[in-house]
């Protein structure tokens, strides 16, 4: 019986020969050709003030709590329903993290809750653009003003994807994409800091090169450079980025693969009374980085993922609520009632999607879904 993964990486085949360039050119730290051209082709599609290619999103969202000055007494408010990285490039600045629920209809977070969790100590507002799909940006930017709050949008799963015709990435005064092997477009591991706010800029730079003025340097603003704020080793080595780049040349055609997968299993699914498939609000585009099903309950989904495994398919959930885990409840900030992020913890279900995946391959999956449920009734 042939197996279908969760996922499987995609190849352009231009990938070993950019990194072949790289080592012949005797150019493998970050910061070279491969970096900038990743660096100019973001800046140019998204209108973005900079884009700095980081190591992982992670990276690039611990650059947004440095460059957000979050400090020991700050709070900032994060979904509970995401990634670790989201909340804990906060906690390492020292800052509580806030949990804020999801909607009923969308893993992303519920923007009408956010207000009643602001207070005198509330520093930032994280939306996460959960499957590609955004936010209400519109209430969140609002809410950020009358409170005089930043905006950093973990855009981790939202490249090429929009509100309201605008890139995700470019509404928030700060944002971070990750280039995971998970992800549309990827290297491996990498991630990029958008900056949208012009302050921003200088300090960004000098948070990457480890708390120098390094880049002044090399552009001849100073005659020496030396160390002058914090920072971190944030950049990645040059053969990433050429890895990088073999993919975003490509981005048109993976995006139209894998909408044309996730429109297949959109269409397939439709009339399984058990199950519920994402909802795309009209201000948003669909990204197709990930095809979700929610289950009525977790033994349903336990029960789902063994089937489809028996018939050689892989199916993930997702996260688990973070202010449910072991760090949140050490640290008592797992007060809340958040019951919607717990549902999407418990029920929620990924299929597999990736480039090569066939409409054959689909058709099967949501064949064996459907008979899964056939056999239940």
């Amino acid at each position: 019986m042939k197996t279908i993964p969760f996922n499987k990486i995609w190849l352009t085949g231009k990938e070993c020969q950019y990194i072949a360039q790289t080592l012949h050119a005797g150019k493998t730290c970050g910061n070279g050709e491969f970096t900038r051209r990743c660096e100019v082709f973001f800046e140019e599609k998204l209108g973005a003030e900079r884009c700095l290619l980081t190591t992982s999103c992670t990276d690039a969202l611990e650059m947004c709590a440095m460059l957000a000055d979050i400090g020991p007494g700050d709070e900032v408010i994060v979904p509970s329903y995401t990634f670790v990285s989201t909340a804990l490039a906060f906690v390492r600045q020292g800052a509580k993290v806030i949990f804020v629920d999801s909607r009923t209809d969308s893993p992303c977070l519920d923007e009408q809750q956010l207000e009643s969790l602001i207070t005198s100590r509330t520093r930032a507002i994280v939306p996460v653009h959960y499957a590609g799909v955004a936010c209400d940006m519109d209430v969140v930017l609002k809410i950020a003003e009358r409170h005089h709050l930043l905006v950093i949008e973990d855009a981790a799963q939202a490249v090429d994807s929009f509100y309201k015709g605008r890139p995700l990435g470019t509404i928030g005064h700060l944002s971070a994409f990750s280039f995971h092997e998970t992800k549309n477009i990827q290297c491996g591991e990498g991630g990029m800091l958008v900056i949208n706010d012009s302050r921003f800029v200088k300090r960004a730079d000098i948070l990457l090169e480890k708390g120098t003025n390094r880049t002044e340097f090399f552009r001849g603003e100073v005659n020496k450079y030396g160390w002058v704020d914090i920072g971190s080793s944030f950049l990645p080595a040059e053969y990433v980025a050429a890895f990088l780049w073999a993919q975003l040349e490509e981005l048109d055609d993976i995006q139209t693969k894998r909408k044309s997968i996730w429109n297949a299993y959109y269409k397939l699914l439709q009339g399984i009374p058990e199950l519920v498939l994402p909802i795309l609000p009209d201000y948003a585009t669909n990204n197709a980085h990930a095809f979700y099903v929610i289950c009525a309950t977790p033994s349903e989904r336990t029960a789902l993922i063994a089937y489809l495994k028996d018939n050689g398919i892989h199916s993930v959930f997702h996260y688990l609520s973070l202010h449910k885990s072991v760090y949140a409840e050490k640290r008592h900030w797992n007060t809340a009632c958040l019951p919607q992020a717990d549902r999407y913890s418990d029920c929620l279900l990924r299929l597999p999607l990736f480039y090569e995946l066939t409409v054959e391959e689909v058709d099967y999956i949501c064949r064996v879904i459907k008979t899964f449920y056939e056999s239940r009734r």
